[in-house]
């Protein structure tokens, strides 16, 4: 089963969308996180050491990510280039999730 992190600053509106999104969808383990210390669910070491893929929303989350857990990062970080213009489970982020999700995904 692989298993899919995904990743925001805070992991208050798309990356728990996009957990939601895919937790039920075939082949997959899911989990989501913030990279700031005061997300809703901090990342940790542990989590960046499970996570087989790892999706961030922009860019500069990549960077952040491979600056603070270069050590136990062993994943394949792929950015959405998602921007922060949307509500938790707002119909047009979640299709925009699907689209550019799912091609990196088991079938």
């Amino acid at each position: 089963m692989k298993k899919v992190l995904f990743l925001r600053s805070q992991n208050r509106l798309r990356s728990p969308t996009a957990e939601q999104v895919f937790a039920s969808h075939k082949g997959i383990e899911v989990a989501s996180a913030g990279l700031n210390n005061d997300a809703e669910n901090p990342t940790t070491p542990e989590l960046v050491g499970w996570a087989d893929v790892i999706f961030v929303m922009e860019k500069a989350q990549r960077s952040k990510l491979q600056r603070r857990f270069r050590r136990h990062l062993k994943a394949r970080v792929i950015c959405l280039d998602i921007p922060d213009d949307y509500e938790f489970m707002e119909e047009g982020l979640i299709a925009l999730l699907k689209a550019k999700v799912l091609r990196h995904l088991p079938a």
